[in-house]
């Protein structure tokens, strides 16, 4: 592709972002990362639904029942690196994106390069991390010997090799404020499906390979996470490439890096609550029965089948307002947060019908106790309550960071997974049915936090619409 067929492509792109009516704009970068979303949460329910079927050995009795449990134990670290890639990666989302919408291509291109500096930094720490502690890790959650070794050998391999992870989140979400989600879409579901295909080769030992049980999971997992990442780079290395990185790029830059850390240092903080969260709830819940953690990892897979299109949304609509923020169109910033959060609604909506309608049949494909599958369908009708709020939490933090203000959106993630739900969780554990009552706590963090949400986004929203040159268009 020659020089001016770039150009074309670039002024498309930007004739896209300013002139495309807002509802369909949405859709068009909206439903490809709704779907890279949607494969994101279903391998994470594959891998759920494989290792429950792990078979016994001599020494290991219910193994299938116990690797779901060491999974949800190593929740919180699988949440730590996503909260550190999708950090800085809505840092670079925003800043990329408002450069672009100023006409400023060679500092997004320097942008971007400084968000794959500090994602290798990232790895650096995770690496020392999974070598030397993931077993305290996961041994302070759990005295099970089976549950610890399964557990430190899942965080260990994704720690070790989440380079992976973190340097596809930076290139993703920069690929994203340019508008290419289609390209996202594709590159993510390579990584879902090679995960999908390889989970019971690996798992079982199919094809004349060895069964490797969990250790089969996180292998395929890292390798899932590569495939993604070497993909999606190809695209930067084209010679027909739309974001230019040089080597120079990943050079720190102070100034850049102090614009990037405004909005992706709350982002990042504000990722790092949700394994904060899993990790105290695994902690309150463990003091109920282990039935009841293992319940909870299930729940949380399966609402992230509902959550992940809403973030794929969320994502689209990130960069949609960020551009014409800094285009300075009022009114199609107002259209965006008005029609994202009417399809935020319609997705949650889809959510409490599925699992709320049919949530015995969904549980049931988990091969669980008795008592777990009790657990989970009593969580699941009692936590849909809380989804419309969480999908109002979701649009609205977003549309806080594509204004600039990292801040406000870290408020309400602290309210949503700490200040409300932890305390909450901890005091209905000691009522008289504590294993029904416990889960109410999470719909009441959605709800206290939608409340606080909207407060905090309409005095945003007044305050930069006011700001001088801002136009109603």
């Amino acid at each position: 592709m020659n020089s001016d067929q770039e150009k074309s492509n670039n002024n498309e792109n930007k004739n896209k972002m300013l002139a495309m009516p807002v509802p369909k704009l949405m859709m068009n970068m909206g439903l490809p990362m709704m779907i890279s979303m949607l494969g994101q949460a279903l391998y994470n329910v594959v891998d759920t639904f494989y290792v429950s079927r792990i078979p016994d050995t001599a020494g290991v009795v219910h193994a299938g029942e116990k690797a779901i449990n060491a999974l949800t134990l190593s929740f919180p670290i699988q949440m730590l690196i996503i909260a550190l890639g999708v950090g800085t990666g809505v840092g670079i989302n925003a800043l990329v994106a408002r450069y672009l919408g100023m006409k400023a291509k060679r500092q997004a291109e320097n942008a971007a390069g400084n968000a794959l500096f500090a994602s290798c930094m990232y790895f650096l720490a995770m690496f020392v991390f999974g070598l030397f502690g993931a077993g305290t890790f996961i041994r302070s959650q759990t005295h099970d010997p089976v549950i610890a070794a399964f557990g430190t050998i899942y965080v260990r391999i994704i720690s070790v090799f989440s380079l992976g992870s973190l340097a596809y989140m930076s290139l993703e979400k920069v690929m994203i404020a340019t508008g290419r989600t289609k390209i996202t879409m594709m590159t993510q579901m390579a990584g879902a499906l090679t995960n999908i295909i390889l989970d019971p080769i690996l798992i079982y030992g199919w094809l004349g390979l060895p069964a490797m049980g969990v250790t089969g999971a996180a292998v395929a997992t890292v390798i899932g996470q590569f495939v993604s990442l070497i993909w999606i780079g190809s695209f930067y290395l084209k010679k027909e490439r739309f974001m230019a990185i040089r080597r120079s790029d990943l050079k720190p830059n102070a100034k850049l890096l102090r614009e990037l850390y405004q909005v992706g240092v709350p982002a990042i903080i504000m990722q790092i609550l949700v394994p904060i969260m899993a990790y105290a709830m695994n902690l309150i819940l463990g003091s109920l029965s282990e039935a009841a953690v293992t319940a909870y990892g299930i729940y949380y897979k399966l609402q992230n089948f509902i959550f992940m299109p809403g973030y794929g949304l969320n994502n689209a609509s990130i960069p949609i307002i960020a551009y014409n923020y800094g285009a300075r169109k009022k009114g199609r910033i107002a259209s965006a947060i008005r029609w994202a959060l009417v399809d935020i609604t319609a997705i949650m909506a889809i959510g409490v019908v599925l699992l709320a309608g049919f949530t015995q049949p969904i549980v049931s494909i988990f091969s669980v106790s008795a008592e777990t599958s009790a657990l989970c369908v009593q969580a699941l009708k009692i936590i849909v309550a809380g989804f419309f709020f969480a999908g109002v939490n979701i649009i609205l933090q977003g549309v806080c960071q594509a204004l600039g203000n990292g801040t406000d959106s870290l408020i309400v993630s602290l309210i949503r997974f700490i200040a409300v739900p932890l305390p909450a969780a901890y005091v209905l554990t000691k009522t008289l049915r504590p294993a029904f009552w416990v889960w109410f706590s999470i719909p009441m963090g959605e709800l206290a936090a939608a409340v606080v949400a909207v407060c905090l986004t309409l005095s945003l929203y007044k305050k930069r619409m006011a700001q001088t040159g801002i136009i109603n268009e």
